[in-house]
């Protein structure tokens, strides 16, 4: 079975559903928007909690479950439904054994989190209760590999804290701390290699210059990786796929500045446009204000600009409408048309498949050919279904 990237329609909002193509069939979920009117029958909203569950799987007690979920950072759209829909504490409190399966809270194996993350959000606006909860389960999780000294921590309690904390708070992290610019391979545990391995750019580290420190804040620090997917056990290279929550402008300019001189940190395959096809990733001044009259920043631009032969970029959006909105920007969308167009890539709006009325989640084949749109989507194990058109092949380097 392919690897594959599933992006759910949740409107203006991040859920993506990773799964590898190793024996075990490992997922790994980034960001959930889960809002309220999917979970009623009678809502507009796609009901994506079901969606997820019709591709995750359970373990040996009938409990559904995800491997691994990275919260790129804590806005309400990228963590809303936390509580209702997941287990948070340890898996022996699970309480939902007796209920039938669409009832049962979802198991997270293990958390990846960023606490400069949390800490910049918590500054520049007030925390939703799925963030303050999400939050309180990192916390837990992280004592409980500090009070087992990192070894034989349990499913449910482990957790990869991405990127330093402040004034030396992560420097006994060593075991399950993930630095700036280094690659890891495991997920819950197990090594993946071959199969998977993410190299973390960021959330940059905190800036010496109190305004610099500011400025990242405002630019929806997030957690950015690229992560390399593996096609099969013979193709460790099958995709790159380039994820970055709501990073915007001045994030992209420095990550340019600093991997200018080794481009191959920030190509892809398949990049999720960041804060869900913003201008603001792209440039410092304001579509609704200025209109065509909007500069692009070149640096930023550069930095999203390292795509591969076939890439796709993808906007987790509402329909993209030639008017003043900003998410999602319809001027953001051309440049990243004109990006694309010179490797014969595509450009998809998850809100736009396959129509306005009744988006469904998008999924995406990863094949020793390159990165390919499956024309359906299966539910549970099953493999999609995939047509040629969507991507060109490549050559791997």
């Amino acid at each position: 079975m392919p690897a594959t990237v599933t992006f759910l329609p949740v409107g203006c909002g991040d859920m993506t559903l990773i799964q590898l193509a190793d024996q075990d069939a490992t997922t790994i979920l980034v960001d959930i928007n889960i809002r309220q009117d999917g979970d009623d029958p009678e809502g507009d909203a796609r009901d994506v909690a079901k969606d997820l569950r019709d591709r995750i799987k359970r373990d040996s007690n009938s409990r559904p479950y995800v491997d691994a979920f990275l919260l790129s950072h804590p806005d309400a759209d990228h963590i809303r439904g936390l509580e209702k829909h997941f287990h948070l504490g340890p898996v022996s409190e699970y309480a939902d054994d007796d209920k039938k399966d669409a009832d049962k809270k979802i198991i997270i194996r293990d958390i990846w989190s960023s606490p400069l993350v949390y800490r910049r959000a918590s500054k520049t606006h007030t925390l939703s209760s799925d963030a303050k909860a999400f939050n309180k389960e990192a916390k837990r999780r992280v004592q409980v590999n500090r009070d087992k000294k990192f070894e034989g921590v349990a499913v449910g309690d482990r957790i990869l804290v991405m990127g330093e904390d402040e004034n030396g708070k992560t420097d006994d992290l060593g075991p399950i701390l993930v630095k700036i610019d280094e690659t890891f391979s495991k997920v819950n545990g197990v090594n993946k290699s071959g199969y998977f391995s993410a190299l973390l750019l960021a959330p940059l580290p905190k800036q010496e210059d109190a305004e610099d420190e500011e400025n990242l804040g405002k630019n929806h620090s997030s957690v950015i990786l690229n992560i390399k997917l593996g096609a099969d056990a013979k193709t460790p290279d099958g995709c790159k796929f380039l994820t970055g929550g709501d990073a915007e402008v001045l994030i992209w300019e420095r990550l340019w500045e600093k991997h200018k001189k080794q481009k191959a940190e920030l190509e892809y395959d398949l990049l999720l446009a960041p804060h869900h096809c913003s201008w603001h990733t792209l440039s410092h001044d304001s579509w609704s204000k200025l209109r065509e009259k909007v500069n692009v920043s070149q640096d930023a631009r550069n930095a999203l600009s390292v795509a591969r032969s076939g890439a796709v970029v993808v906007a987790s959006s509402s329909p993209i409408k030639d008017d003043d909105k900003d998410p999602p920007c319809i001027r953001a969308k051309r440049e990243y048309e004109s990006i694309i167009n010179g490797v014969k890539g595509s450009f998809y709006c998850v809100g736009e498949n396959p129509d306005e009325k009744n988006p469904e989640p998008m999924t995406f084949n990863v094949t020793a050919e390159g990165v390919q749109l499956a024309t359906k989507q299966e539910a549970g194990r099953k493999a999609a279904a995939v047509i040629g058109s969507a991507a060109v092949p490549r050559a791997h380097g």
